[in-house]
């Protein structure tokens, strides 16, 4: 029996998400007793890790005290925070520029064409998303306006940054109120989100009809405390806790690492009330938008978008359709179909169990090999690899 300690907090979805990750392995493998306890990320490592008493570690290592204590005990240790390098200690992290490209993508797919990142100053991971938000903009040809809430504190973790932000609002209100609108805001994090989400409640600045944002970890909680509810991309955290116990367990065997360094790619988006906006004056594109994304569970074809603009009296020929679509959006109405058809089925397979046949029919597919054809055609892996993805 191996006694395994785990210094993952529990006070946030992350943490949380990859104990149950942990926890999924532990069951499938047996053999293992766990030493784990309630904390946060910033928690001194409990008593019984001084103590010697762990056979391997999965950690969310913050404190460099505590990865000093971690190398005294000389215990194969997985590492799932990445803050602090460590010889013979291998780390499983997001892949931040993925993260990045992933929102802004969302935000471009909406029609914007004014962005802005808002994070915390202080903390590693906001400041290497607002560097990749920023540089792939500036391949798609845009920029973007960047925003740091500061924090007065001399000593900072990750923790108090996030905390300490919460009472300097005044001057993220103030940049919230100069930027040019419509804009499409990604956040470092749902913290970070909800705080822009209530700084333009104070302010009076409709979301998302001239702010949209998008935060990142998907934690439910905080996503539906928003108001309207924050949209947000989905991090793999149950896997990567079940790959970290899978580690651990190879290197507790008395192997090397496979790897040093695991950079884990996100889920996808799950969206909310936040972005649920196209930014265009357009009325013949964000009326045939609407209608795709209201309609495309029915089988919808593009002669009946085409149907639906004449009878609200904005009527146009397929080809000019097209070639609106193709200018606003950079893809064809029959493309932008089967993209809502792709991310409603992404949702679904990652926020339920529904088979495969229930989840095309709901997409407006009439069979499940249409279903794989079209995802794998359109993400590069069929509806059982993402789902497997959850494992």
């Amino acid at each position: 029996m191996k006694i395994v300690g785990l210094l993952v907090e529990s006070s946030r979805g992350y943490g949380r998400g990859l104990l149950r990750g942990v926890a999924r392995y532990v069951r499938a493998h047996r053999g293992w007793s766990i030493l784990h306890q309630e904390r946060s990320l910033a928690d001194a490592p409990p008593p019984w890790l001084r103590a010697g008493m762990c056979d391997g570690l999965i950690a969310r290592i913050e404190r460099a005290s505590s990865m000093e204590l971690i190398l005294k005990q000389g215990i194969p240790t997985v590492d799932l925070r990445g803050l602090h390098w460590a010889a013979g200690i291998p780390r499983i992290v997001v892949n931040d520029e993925s993260v990045a490209k992933m929102a802004a993508d969302h935000l471009l797919e909406r029609g914007f064409r004014h962005f802005a990142f808002c994070g915390f100053a202080g903390a590693e991971y906001s400041v290497r998303r607002q560097a990749a938000f920023t540089d792939y903009l500036r391949t798609t040809h845009h920029t973007s306006a960047n925003y740091q809430l500061r924090t007065s504190l001399r000593r900072n973790n990750t923790s108090n940054v996030e905390s300490s932000a919460l009472m300097h609002e005044a001057g993220l209100s103030r940049w919230l109120a100069a930027l040019p609108r419509p804009c499409g805001i990604m956040a470092c994090n749902d913290i970070c989100g909800r705080q822009v989400v209530n700084a333009c409640r104070v302010r009076q600045i409709p979301v998302p009809e001239e702010i949209a944002v998008i935060g990142v970890d998907d934690d439910e909680v905080l996503c539906e405390l928003a108001d309207p509810p924050l949209t947000s991309i989905a991090l793999p955290t149950e896997k990567i806790g079940y790959d970290a116990a899978a580690m651990l367990a190879h290197m507790m065997a008395g192997h090397a690492p496979d790897r040093m360094e695991t950079r884990v790619d996100p889920l996808g988006v799950i969206r909310r009330l936040s972005t649920d906006i196209v930014a265009t004056d357009s009325p013949v594109i964000s009326k045939a938008i609407r209608y795709i994304r209201d309609h495309v569970s029915d089988g919808i074809t593009v002669e009946n978008v085409l149907d639906h603009l004449a009878a609200q009296g904005v009527g146009v020929s397929r080809s000019t359709l097209e070639r609106r679509f193709t200018e606003f959006l950079g893809r064809s109405p029959k493309d932008e179909i089967l993209h809502e058809r792709v991310n409603r089925a992404r949702h679904l397979l990652l926020e339920t169990t529904y088979p495969l046949g229930q989840i095309a029919r709901l997409v407006g597919l009439r069979r499940t090999e249409q279903l794989i054809s079209l995802f794998k055609a359109r993400t590069g892996m069929t509806p059982g690899a993402l789902r497997k993805t959850l494992c």
